[in-house]
């Protein structure tokens, strides 16, 4: 059986810093003192190349787990907005709520067809707030009936 062969540790500082600091892509490079070729060459290796690929998996789901913790935060300041003073801020905001569930079926649509049986999707978009056409339809009737 072959021995799997392991990151060194300039690859794993590489990797760490790619992703947990704020420095870009050749900035990481330049302060590990790696050359793009050799970077290039990372890449293409399996142990490094699988690394990389843990990290953005791991990036994409902190990306949506800050996504689905402020969705209600984000949905009650646009509803906020629905009483605002000014006519075309309200405007925006009733109709951002009306579309907003039809953004959400073609993300839902797209990631369904990308996990194909996931659970998770559906629990993501059981946290998010989706307003039905009548709540929109008051919302509108409200702001209506300021003007």
């Amino acid at each position: 059986m072959a021995k799997r062969k392991q990151l060194s540790d300039r690859q794993t500082a590489v990797l760490e810093d790619l992703f947990d600091s704020d420095l870009d892509e050749q900035g990481v490079l330049a302060k590990h003192r790696v050359r793009q070729s050799t970077y290039d060459k990372w890449l293409t290796e399996k142990p490094f190349a699988e690394q990389f690929s843990r990290y953005v998996t791991r990036a994409r789901r902190r990306s949506e787990l800050l996504m689905a913790k402020y969705s209600c935060l984000a949905a009650a300041k646009l509803v906020e907005l629905t009483t605002s003073k000014k006519g075309e801020t309200a405007r925006k905001a009733c109709l951002d709520i009306i579309n907003q569930p039809k953004a959400e079926a073609k993300k839902n649509d797209k990631q369904g067809a990308a996990d194909e049986g996931c659970e998770s999707g559906v629990e993501i978009q059981q946290s998010n707030i989706a307003f039905s056409p009548e709540t929109a339809s008051k919302l509108l009737a409200v702001l209506a009936e300021e003007k």
